[in-house]
């Protein structure tokens, strides 16, 4: 199966593992998964860490995309198409602009979306996949 990390996941996945369920943990540890994270997320943990808003413990922004692919995660970028098209995205559930990109991106990829955010499961009605417990 093929999927997409929120931010937060990015982060504990990191960071502090043991935030995340045992289920997502057992889903990012195995190899046979593609899990991806979207350069949406990497923005978004810079913005937010200059606004004061993240503890990283002592890691900084620019170390995330080479921690995420030491983890075992593919990179994503943010296509053109995506971006052009993302006022497709009728449901509105969330004014954070990441957030909609990421769900987005998990749309139009057809990708599981990993995400602890309890309005994310509202997307479900327009097609999104999700994973959290």
């Amino acid at each position: 199966m093929n999927y997409l990390l929120d931010s937060h996941t990015l982060i504990w996945a990191i960071v502090d593992p043991q935030k995340l369920p045992a289920k997502i943990r057992h889903v990012l540890e195995d190899r046979s998964q593609d899990i991806f994270v979207s350069t949406v997320s990497f923005w978004e943990i810079s913005l937010k860490y200059a606004l004061g808003k993240l503890n990283l413990q002592g890691i900084v922004p620019e170390e995330f995309p080479e921690l995420a692919k030491m983890t075992g995660f593919e990179l994503l970028s943010l296509e053109p198409e995506e971006s052009s098209s993302f006022h497709r995205l009728d449901a509105n559930w969330h004014r954070d602009p990441f957030d909609r990109m990421l769900i987005w991106q998990a749309l139009k990829r057809n990708l599981t979306f990993i995400s602890k955010d309890k309005d994310v499961k509202r997307y479900q009605s327009i097609g999104l996949k999700v994973l959290w417990q």
